[in-house]
């Protein structure tokens, strides 16, 4: 009889027991912790659960690396289709239980950053770009072909390759040659896609001005047919520095004369024989499908876009349009554009 009464005791005590852990285990699952906002989780490639366990409640995470264990291999279990943690970098919520960082890990929506790279950049400054970019891997050591870099958003996870983004930004600039190649109107005088990208350099770094671009496309196209010089600043700034680096200087009308370079387009007919630059897709587009019309002149009017003539005399009315604004805008001692300089000859 009392052993009976012994192991009934037990039994009590035990389920008690039982009962008792199960409630602490299960408040501590769902306890929930604030976190401050933007607070990033960094789980390592390659880790385990009693890791990954272990590492969230250094990071302040989790109040207990027990309970994460035994949660994310009870749902393993339960969930097996679910598949296992996933590694990577997170973006937290600003209260979040145990449980609800598990759930987080195993759907594996890992934070996506962001590098912009704006349109018209040379290669050597993309490269910088990229290189200075945070939460990657490796270092660009060799500068691409200019032009072969399309600009655009790229998004990548933290631990990503330097050399994956070149990659993509290859194949994005591939991708749309090809769409837009298929696309482009009839009798154009370019023959080649890496003429295309030429032409689009060119306009890219001639106007910021998105609605610009067809029609300044259209102008070099009327010169090219009529094998006009494209007598165009920024070929002459890259046949000066070489696509290393910025000219940190005005063009001076001494630099159209003196430079001999086959980048020097008022020296030399026709397009440059490679890009200046990495043009965006819509420049792309605007060259492949330049507005059609008879100018072929165009200088800045003064409100950041540009006046466009089909003489050269009303071109040279734009010009002096241009030089009153400046002499009401710019320092006395600023120098003329080379351009400017150059526009009635």
């Amino acid at each position: 009889m009392k052993v009976g009464r012994f192991l009934a005791y037990a039994a009590l005590l035990g389920l008690c027991a039982v009962l008792a852990a199960g409630l602490w285990f299960d408040r501590a699952f769902h306890a929930m912790r604030v976190m401050p906002e933007n607070t990033m989780m960094f789980v390592e490639p390659g880790s385990g659960i009693a890791k990954i366990a272990r590492d969230l409640e250094a990071q302040g995470f989790i109040n207990d690396a027990r309970v994460f264990q035994i949660g994310a291999r009870y749902i393993a279990w339960r969930y097996p289709k679910r598949g296992g943690l996933k590694a990577g970098e997170y973006l937290m919520p600003t209260v979040a239980s145990t449980r609800d960082i598990i759930r987080i890990l195993h759907m594996g929506k890992t934070f996506q950053r962001r590098l912009t790279v704006p349109e018209g950049l040379m290669a050597v400054e993309i490269v910088a770009l990229i290189n200075a970019a945070d939460a990657m891997q490796g270092e660009i050591v060799t500068i691409p072909p200019e032009g072969s870099l399309l600009p655009e958003t790229y998004h990548y996870t933290r631990g990503a390759h330097r050399s994956d983004i070149v990659a993509r930004m290859q194949k994005s600039m591939n991708t749309a040659l090809d769409e837009l190649w298929e696309k482009r109107a009839e009798g154009l005088p370019i023959k080649t896609r890496e003429e295309a990208v030429i032409l689009a350099a060119i306009v890219e770094k001639e106007t910021a001005i998105a609605a610009e671009r067809p029609r300044v496309a259209g102008v070099f196209v009327n010169r090219l047919r009529m094998g006009m010089k494209l007598q165009t600043d920024p070929t002459v700034i890259y046949a000066l520095t070489e696509g290393k680096a910025r000219l940190g200087r005005a063009l001076l009308r001494r630099d159209l004369e003196e430079v001999d370079s086959p980048y020097n387009t008022y020296k030399y007919a026709g397009l440059p024989p490679g890009p200046i630059a990495n043009p965006g897709y819509e420049s792309l587009a605007a060259a492949l499908n330049p507005e059609k019309h008879d100018f072929i002149y165009f200088v800045a009017d003064g409100s950041g876009g540009h006046a466009f003539g089909k003489t050269l005399q009303e071109h040279n009315r734009n010009v002096q349009r241009w030089r009153q604004v400046r002499k009401r805008t710019a320092p006395a001692a600023q120098p003329a554009p080379a351009a400017e300089a150059a526009a009635e000859e």
